[in-house]
């Protein structure tokens, strides 16, 4: 049971590109009464994910593992910056992500880019309205 939650977790913080996990933590946070947060997907459980659905290799796990360990570490400091508007931080986190997606995209075959790019589409596409995919659905 405890996998299967996990395994659904991991899907839909990776799918929606990890931006609106951290922009929904931060918008909880700011309004209403207080709620039971869940902690940030780790570097180590989206690179778990990204081995699973893009067949990485070992030498690019090892590429691509202080990228994410980076981006998390922007991310957290950026959520505990409290001089910086909702606004200013959602366009950094942004900005982070996108870095380290093109860093990602530099160590990936062609393939697995094609499918990267799949992947982060279908995270666009709940950003904006999007249903929430479950694992396996395009």
């Amino acid at each position: 049971m405890k996998k299967s939650l996990l395994c659904a977790l991991l899907t839909a913080a990776m799918a929606c590109g990890g931006t609106a996990l951290y922009a929904q933590q931060d918008t909880m946070s700011q309004s209403g009464p207080p709620q039971q947060h869940r902690p940030p997907v780790t570097a180590e459980q989206r690179l778990q994910y990204l081995t699973k659905q893009l067949n990485l290799t070992s030498d690019q796990q090892e590429k691509i593992k202080p990228i994410l360990e980076n981006e998390n570490s922007q991310m957290q400091t950026l959520r505990q910056d409290t001089t910086t508007s909702r606004d200013e931080k959602m366009a950094k986190m942004h900005e982070i992500r996108q870095g380290s997606d093109d860093q990602i995209k530099a160590i990936l075959t062609p393939d697995q880019q094609q499918k990267f790019a799949q992947m982060q589409n279908r995270g666009q596409g709940q950003h904006h309205g999007g249903a929430m995919q479950g694992p396996g659905q395009p």
